[in-house]
Protein backbone atom coordinates (compact mmCIF):
# COMPACT_ATOMS: atom_id res chain seq x y z
CA UNK A 1 0.00 0.00 0.00
CA UNK A 2 1.52 3.52 -0.79
CA UNK A 3 2.63 5.67 2.35
CA UNK A 4 1.06 9.36 3.04
CA UNK A 5 1.76 12.00 0.52
CA UNK A 6 4.11 14.48 1.96
CA UNK A 7 2.58 17.75 2.10
CA UNK A 8 6.07 20.04 1.13
CA UNK A 9 5.64 17.77 -2.16
CA UNK A 10 2.12 18.33 -3.31
CA UNK A 11 2.13 21.90 -2.09
CA UNK A 12 5.41 22.29 -3.98
CA UNK A 13 2.95 20.60 -7.13
CA UNK A 14 0.54 23.39 -6.24
CA UNK A 15 2.62 26.16 -6.49
CA UNK A 16 4.18 25.32 -9.47
CA UNK A 17 0.56 25.18 -11.21
CA UNK A 18 -0.08 28.27 -9.61
CA UNK A 19 2.99 29.94 -10.46
CA UNK A 20 3.68 28.85 -14.00
CA UNK A 21 6.85 28.08 -13.85
CA UNK A 22 9.36 26.64 -11.71
CA UNK A 23 11.31 29.53 -11.00
CA UNK A 24 8.30 31.11 -10.23
CA UNK A 25 7.19 28.76 -7.69
CA UNK A 26 10.30 28.69 -5.79
CA UNK A 27 10.88 32.36 -5.82
CA UNK A 28 7.28 31.98 -4.13
CA UNK A 29 8.36 28.95 -1.55
CA UNK A 30 11.99 30.76 -1.12
CA UNK A 31 13.56 27.60 -2.04
CA UNK A 32 16.21 26.85 -5.11
CA UNK A 33 14.11 25.66 -8.35
CA UNK A 34 16.18 22.93 -7.96
CA UNK A 35 14.39 22.07 -4.83
CA UNK A 36 10.93 23.06 -6.53
CA UNK A 37 12.02 20.06 -9.16
CA UNK A 38 13.12 17.61 -6.80
CA UNK A 39 9.94 17.64 -4.61
CA UNK A 40 7.66 17.22 -7.69
CA UNK A 41 9.96 14.38 -9.42
CA UNK A 42 9.96 12.73 -6.08
CA UNK A 43 6.14 13.29 -6.29
CA UNK A 44 5.43 11.63 -9.10
CA UNK A 45 8.03 8.88 -8.61
CA UNK A 46 5.52 8.53 -5.24
CA UNK A 47 2.73 8.31 -7.55
CA UNK A 48 3.66 6.44 -10.22
CA UNK A 49 2.05 9.57 -12.82
CA UNK A 50 3.56 12.02 -14.46
CA UNK A 51 1.65 15.08 -12.80
CA UNK A 52 2.88 17.98 -15.23
CA UNK A 53 3.24 19.12 -18.79
CA UNK A 54 6.34 20.65 -19.18
CA UNK A 55 5.05 23.83 -20.81
CA UNK A 56 4.61 27.31 -20.17
CA UNK A 57 2.88 28.05 -18.40
CA UNK A 58 3.16 24.97 -16.75
CA UNK A 59 -0.41 22.81 -16.42
CA UNK A 60 -1.40 19.67 -14.49
CA UNK A 61 -2.04 16.52 -16.46
CA UNK A 62 -5.15 14.90 -15.45
CA UNK A 63 -3.82 12.57 -12.68
CA UNK A 64 -1.50 15.75 -11.61
CA UNK A 65 -4.80 17.74 -11.50
CA UNK A 66 -6.41 15.55 -8.56
CA UNK A 67 -3.50 16.16 -6.69
CA UNK A 68 -3.56 20.29 -7.22
CA UNK A 69 -7.42 20.02 -6.15
CA UNK A 70 -6.44 17.79 -2.83
CA UNK A 71 -3.52 20.57 -2.19
CA UNK A 72 -5.93 23.58 -2.55
CA UNK A 73 -8.84 21.37 -0.35
CA UNK A 74 -5.62 20.92 2.37
CA UNK A 75 -5.29 25.19 2.01
CA UNK A 76 -9.11 25.52 2.68
CA UNK A 77 -9.28 23.37 5.98
CA UNK A 78 -6.19 24.69 7.02
CA UNK A 79 -7.67 28.15 7.09
CA UNK A 80 -10.47 27.49 8.35
CA UNK A 81 -9.01 25.75 11.27
CA UNK A 82 -6.88 28.27 12.27
CA UNK A 83 -9.77 30.79 11.73
CA UNK A 84 -11.78 28.46 14.14
CA UNK A 85 -8.94 28.50 16.59
CA UNK A 86 -8.72 32.51 16.13
CA UNK A 87 -4.97 32.09 14.92
CA UNK A 88 -5.07 33.52 11.81
CA UNK A 89 -3.18 36.36 12.96
CA UNK A 90 -2.26 37.10 9.25
CA UNK A 91 -5.43 39.56 8.49
CA UNK A 92 -5.71 38.14 5.16
CA UNK A 93 -9.86 37.55 4.09
CA UNK A 94 -10.96 34.24 3.06
CA UNK A 95 -11.21 33.61 -0.50
CA UNK A 96 -13.28 31.38 -2.34
CA UNK A 97 -13.15 30.57 -6.10
CA UNK A 98 -15.88 30.10 -8.51
CA UNK A 99 -16.49 29.08 -11.72
CA UNK A 100 -19.98 30.98 -13.07
CA UNK A 101 -21.55 31.56 -16.40
CA UNK A 102 -21.74 34.66 -17.76
CA UNK A 103 -25.55 34.93 -17.83
CA UNK A 104 -25.89 33.70 -14.43
CA UNK A 105 -23.28 36.53 -13.32
CA UNK A 106 -25.15 39.27 -15.42
CA UNK A 107 -28.18 38.64 -13.63
CA UNK A 108 -28.87 36.99 -10.42
CA UNK A 109 -25.39 35.61 -8.95
CA UNK A 110 -23.79 38.85 -7.62
CA UNK A 111 -26.69 39.42 -4.85
CA UNK A 112 -25.76 36.35 -3.38
CA UNK A 113 -21.77 36.73 -2.78
CA UNK A 114 -23.37 39.96 -0.69
CA UNK A 115 -25.09 37.67 1.62
CA UNK A 116 -21.69 36.38 3.18
CA UNK A 117 -19.76 39.35 3.94
CA UNK A 118 -16.32 38.61 5.04
CA UNK A 119 -14.99 36.35 2.16
CA UNK A 120 -12.93 37.23 -0.79
CA UNK A 121 -14.50 36.05 -3.72
CA UNK A 122 -12.10 34.78 -7.07
CA UNK A 123 -14.61 34.41 -9.84
CA UNK A 124 -14.06 32.45 -13.00
CA UNK A 125 -16.41 33.05 -15.89
CA UNK A 126 -16.97 30.23 -17.77
CA UNK A 127 -20.01 28.59 -19.64
CA UNK A 128 -21.89 26.80 -17.90
CA UNK A 129 -21.77 23.66 -19.44
CA UNK A 130 -17.87 24.11 -19.32
CA UNK A 131 -17.03 25.39 -15.08
CA UNK A 132 -17.28 21.83 -13.68
CA UNK A 133 -13.90 21.49 -15.83
CA UNK A 134 -12.56 24.01 -13.79
CA UNK A 135 -13.84 22.00 -10.41
CA UNK A 136 -12.31 19.06 -11.88
CA UNK A 137 -8.72 20.45 -12.54
CA UNK A 138 -8.76 22.28 -9.11
CA UNK A 139 -9.26 25.51 -10.06
CA UNK A 140 -11.73 26.71 -7.95
CA UNK A 141 -13.66 25.51 -5.20
CA UNK A 142 -17.25 25.23 -6.38
CA UNK A 143 -19.29 26.30 -9.47
CA UNK A 144 -22.36 27.21 -11.39
CA UNK A 145 -22.92 24.61 -13.65
CA UNK A 146 -25.49 22.39 -15.81
CA UNK A 147 -24.33 19.41 -15.16
CA UNK A 148 -26.25 16.91 -12.31
CA UNK A 149 -23.23 14.74 -12.16
CA UNK A 150 -20.81 15.58 -9.57
CA UNK A 151 -17.27 16.08 -10.24
CA UNK A 152 -15.39 13.16 -7.72
CA UNK A 153 -15.11 14.42 -4.13
CA UNK A 154 -18.16 17.25 -4.65
CA UNK A 155 -21.43 17.41 -3.43
CA UNK A 156 -24.45 18.74 -6.17
CA UNK A 157 -27.68 20.35 -5.36
CA UNK A 158 -30.29 21.81 -8.18
CA UNK A 159 -30.49 25.80 -8.54
CA UNK A 160 -33.67 25.67 -10.51
CA UNK A 161 -33.82 26.74 -14.83
CA UNK A 162 -32.88 29.69 -16.24
CA UNK A 163 -35.20 30.30 -19.48
CA UNK A 164 -33.73 31.79 -23.05
CA UNK A 165 -35.70 32.87 -25.10
CA UNK A 166 -35.39 33.51 -29.08
CA UNK A 167 -35.10 37.51 -29.95
CA UNK A 168 -34.50 40.20 -32.02
CA UNK A 169 -35.13 43.54 -32.68
CA UNK A 170 -38.17 44.22 -33.91
CA UNK A 171 -37.07 45.67 -37.27
CA UNK A 172 -34.57 42.93 -37.60
CA UNK A 173 -36.96 40.46 -37.49
CA UNK A 174 -39.31 42.21 -40.01
CA UNK A 175 -36.61 42.39 -42.41
CA UNK A 176 -35.18 39.03 -42.00
CA UNK A 177 -37.46 36.56 -40.61
CA UNK A 178 -41.66 37.85 -41.27
CA UNK A 179 -43.38 36.28 -44.25
CA UNK A 180 -40.66 33.87 -45.01
CA UNK A 181 -40.69 30.14 -44.07
CA UNK A 182 -38.68 29.60 -40.91
CA UNK A 183 -35.81 27.39 -41.81
CA UNK A 184 -34.98 29.38 -44.90
CA UNK A 185 -35.22 32.81 -42.54
CA UNK A 186 -33.50 30.92 -40.00
CA UNK A 187 -30.87 29.67 -42.10
CA UNK A 188 -29.69 32.92 -43.76
CA UNK A 189 -30.56 35.49 -40.91
CA UNK A 190 -27.36 37.16 -39.40
CA UNK A 191 -26.99 35.53 -35.84
CA UNK A 192 -24.93 36.80 -32.16
CA UNK A 193 -23.42 34.36 -30.75
CA UNK A 194 -21.71 34.70 -27.03
CA UNK A 195 -18.00 33.43 -28.76
CA UNK A 196 -16.90 30.43 -31.37
CA UNK A 197 -17.86 27.66 -28.60
CA UNK A 198 -21.06 29.06 -28.14
CA UNK A 199 -23.34 26.34 -29.94
CA UNK A 200 -27.11 27.71 -27.95
CA UNK A 201 -28.85 29.77 -31.22
CA UNK A 202 -27.58 26.46 -33.42
CA UNK A 203 -28.94 24.26 -30.77
CA UNK A 204 -32.35 26.08 -30.93
CA UNK A 205 -32.36 25.79 -34.91
CA UNK A 206 -31.87 22.05 -34.60
CA UNK A 207 -34.48 21.58 -31.80
CA UNK A 208 -36.78 23.44 -34.55
CA UNK A 209 -35.34 20.95 -37.10
CA UNK A 210 -34.28 23.46 -39.12
CA UNK A 211 -30.17 22.36 -39.82
CA UNK A 212 -28.36 25.07 -37.67
CA UNK A 213 -28.11 28.99 -37.63
CA UNK A 214 -26.56 31.14 -40.19
CA UNK A 215 -23.02 31.55 -40.87
CA UNK A 216 -23.54 34.93 -40.79
CA UNK A 217 -22.72 35.61 -36.64
CA UNK A 218 -21.55 38.31 -34.28
CA UNK A 219 -19.10 37.02 -31.47
CA UNK A 220 -19.75 39.10 -28.27
CA UNK A 221 -18.03 37.71 -25.43
CA UNK A 222 -20.04 39.70 -22.60
CA UNK A 223 -23.91 39.14 -21.41
CA UNK A 224 -24.50 42.62 -21.36
CA UNK A 225 -23.08 43.01 -24.77
CA UNK A 226 -24.85 40.42 -25.96
CA UNK A 227 -28.03 41.56 -24.68
CA UNK A 228 -27.32 44.92 -26.46
CA UNK A 229 -25.98 43.71 -29.81
CA UNK A 230 -29.89 41.54 -30.36
CA UNK A 231 -31.39 44.66 -29.25
CA UNK A 232 -29.32 47.08 -31.59
CA UNK A 233 -30.82 44.78 -34.61
CA UNK A 234 -26.88 42.99 -35.16
CA UNK A 235 -28.47 39.75 -35.46
CA UNK A 236 -31.21 37.24 -33.37
CA UNK A 237 -29.78 35.21 -30.15
CA UNK A 238 -31.21 33.27 -27.11
CA UNK A 239 -31.46 35.78 -24.06
CA UNK A 240 -32.21 35.07 -20.83
CA UNK A 241 -36.24 35.75 -19.94
CA UNK A 242 -35.25 37.84 -16.89
CA UNK A 243 -33.10 40.27 -19.27
CA UNK A 244 -35.42 39.87 -22.73
CA UNK A 245 -38.51 40.41 -20.12
CA UNK A 246 -38.04 44.61 -19.65
CA UNK A 247 -37.02 44.66 -23.44
CA UNK A 248 -40.05 42.98 -24.54
CA UNK A 249 -42.52 45.37 -22.33
CA UNK A 250 -40.78 48.13 -24.31
CA UNK A 251 -41.32 46.61 -27.44
CA UNK A 252 -37.48 46.90 -27.97
CA UNK A 253 -37.24 42.99 -28.59
CA UNK A 254 -39.84 41.09 -30.17
CA UNK A 255 -39.77 36.96 -29.81
CA UNK A 256 -39.19 35.23 -33.16
CA UNK A 257 -40.59 32.17 -32.64
CA UNK A 258 -43.71 32.54 -29.93
CA UNK A 259 -44.58 29.51 -27.89
CA UNK A 260 -40.53 28.13 -28.25
CA UNK A 261 -37.98 28.70 -25.43
CA UNK A 262 -35.17 26.48 -23.90
CA UNK A 263 -34.52 25.83 -20.43
CA UNK A 264 -31.37 25.47 -18.65
CA UNK A 265 -31.22 23.39 -15.30
CA UNK A 266 -29.04 24.70 -13.24
CA UNK A 267 -26.43 22.95 -10.68
CA UNK A 268 -24.39 24.17 -7.49
CA UNK A 269 -20.90 21.63 -7.59
CA UNK A 270 -18.29 22.47 -4.96
CA UNK A 271 -15.74 20.32 -2.62
CA UNK A 272 -16.99 17.90 -0.17
CA UNK A 273 -15.57 19.59 2.44
CA UNK A 274 -16.36 20.58 6.40
CA UNK A 275 -15.56 24.36 5.25
CA UNK A 276 -18.00 27.54 7.16
CA UNK A 277 -17.09 29.25 4.30
CA UNK A 278 -18.16 27.29 1.71
CA UNK A 279 -21.14 26.03 3.41
CA UNK A 280 -22.19 29.79 3.67
CA UNK A 281 -21.55 30.38 0.52
CA UNK A 282 -23.95 27.29 -1.25
CA UNK A 283 -27.01 28.57 1.29
CA UNK A 284 -26.61 32.36 0.08
CA UNK A 285 -26.50 30.75 -3.85
CA UNK A 286 -29.28 28.22 -3.12
CA UNK A 287 -31.69 31.12 -1.37
CA UNK A 288 -30.82 33.28 -4.04
CA UNK A 289 -31.47 30.97 -7.27
CA UNK A 290 -34.75 30.22 -5.79
CA UNK A 291 -35.97 33.47 -6.58
CA UNK A 292 -34.36 34.02 -9.60
CA UNK A 293 -34.95 31.09 -11.54
CA UNK A 294 -37.80 28.93 -12.29
CA UNK A 295 -38.81 25.87 -9.85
Amino acid sequence: MMSELPLEQVRTLLAVVDEGTFDAAAAALHVTPSAVSQRVKALEQRTGRVLLQRTKPVRPTESGAVLVRYARQLARLERDAWGELGLSGSGEPTRVSVAVNADSLATWFLPALTRVPGLCFELHREDEDHTAALLREGLVMAAVTSSPDPVPGCTVRPLGRMRYLPVAAPGFAAAHVAGRPLPEALSRAPVVAFDRKDDFQDGFARRLGLGSAGPFRHHVPTSEGFLDAVAAGLGWGMVPEVQAGPLLEQGRLAVLVPGEWVDVTLHWQQWRLDSPALAALAEAVAETAARALRA
